[in-house]
């Protein structure tokens, strides 16, 4: 059996409690949330929800991606999905954690037609995910650069805050020399595009290749999402200090039901880690749903008691904990350091209220103002 240091536990707990309570305090003055500025004055009213604009020719994947990662939509049913003719609008804040609204663009669309507002379109837009369909030819390239460079350009002139995406897409058939080759070409084309027209250090493109078949569209989205989240630097910060406390490898948080990680530690996030733990969500929903209690209010089968933990072939383990209702804790560390329980759970608790603290302070301060005005 081994020796347990009680004493020296209970004053590491109670620093590290001490540091993360600290660190969600400092919210209030490091991440203050941004308001979306506009270059007209009726877009220039700030939205609750960010708006993400999908965009990109015909047939190049952008409604299989919404389908996939917001509708649960298994990959090969997209295959039978009929070109959008109009745009399709999505809320994704009644059922997750993720809250934000989805515009789904069809590709025969030209908004910069006079029938097209531009402010509305773009005024309270926090992203604009453009999509490139990676397996056509080199005329589709050019008409494909030719559109983003004058959708960017329009949607800078109304809300110089957006965050402009570009998924390189369906690479699942491309091998990955091609992959590399296609990602250069269409970047280099797109940063000269920018370059010409005296735009280069205004507008930042950020460039990722996708596929619905694996995590990578997943991934991808995830980090266009945190892009729009005040409060990531203080959940990247608390989760550094998690590691730290508790000897982990990784640390994701993951909406549940997107499967989308709205933030992890500062390390450099691998494929192979992020696609267990958002793996084991689902076992442990899927598991729940046939052993758990039975809540016709709770469809989702997970709450406050939600847990799991797997041990891996290769000395890791796999620790699941819920963080918030629709937002789960999944860690990976080192099976050797799986050994002081009472530290692991002290620290596990104490993050989720620091991170709860984290987000109710947006609230109080919105309520705050809104009895000042009155």
């Amino acid at each position: 059996m081994q020796d347990y240091d009680y004493d020296n536990d209970q004053d590491a707990s109670a620093q590290g409690a001490a540091t993360f309570h600290d660190i969600a305090a400092q919210y209030e003055q490091d991440d203050q949330p941004a308001e979306l500025v506009s270059a007209s004055p009726a877009a220039a009213v700030p939205t609750e929800k960010p708006r993400i604009v999908m965009m990109g020719l015909r047939r190049s994947g952008k409604s299989s991606i919404v389908k996939v990662v917001f509708h649960k939509m298994s990959p090969n049913e997209t295959l039978f999905l009929e070109s959008t003719s109009k745009i399709q609008k999505s809320g994704i804040a009644s059922n997750s954690f993720v809250h934000f609204d989805v515009w789904d663009f069809p590709g025969q669309i030209d908004f910069f037609e006079p029938t097209y507002d531009a402010d509305e379109i773009f005024g309270n837009c926090g992203a604009l995910v453009f999509v490139i369909d990676a397996q056509e030819d080199d005329d589709h390239y050019t008409e494909a650069l030719e559109k983003l460079h004058e959708t960017v350009k329009q949607a800078y002139k109304v809300n110089k805050n957006i965050k402009f995406e570009v998924f390189i897409h369906k690479v699942d058939g491309l091998s990955d020399d091609h992959k590399i080759e296609r990602q250069d070409q269409i970047h280099q084309r797109a940063v000269d595009d920018l370059e010409e027209a005296h735009l280069k250090d205004e507008i930042h493109l950020s460039f990722y290749l996708t596929s619905i078949y694996d995590h990578s569209i997943f991934e991808a989205f995830s980090k266009v999402v945190q892009k729009l989240v005040p409060q990531m630097g203080t959940l990247e910060r608390l989760l550094d200090m998690l590691l730290s406390s508790c000897r982990l490898e990784k640390a994701f948080l993951i909406d549940v039901v997107s499967k989308l990680y709205i933030a992890s530690d500062s390390s450099p996030v691998d494929m192979q880690s992020y696609e267990l733990c958002s793996d084991m969500i689902d076992v442990c929903v899927d598991i729940s749903c046939i052993y758990g209690a039975k809540d016709e209010r709770n469809p989702l089968a997970y709450d406050e008691h939600s847990r799991s933990i797997i041990k891996l072939n290769n000395g890791m383990v796999l620790y699941l904990r819920e963080m918030t209702k629709y937002l789960a804790l999944v860690c990976l560390m080192r099976e050797e350091n799986f050994d002081k329980h009472g530290v692991l759970e002290f620290n596990f608790v104490t993050l989720k209220d620091a991170i709860r603290k984290v987000f109710e302070r947006p609230k109080s301060r919105k309520a705050k103002k809104v009895t000042g005005q009155q």
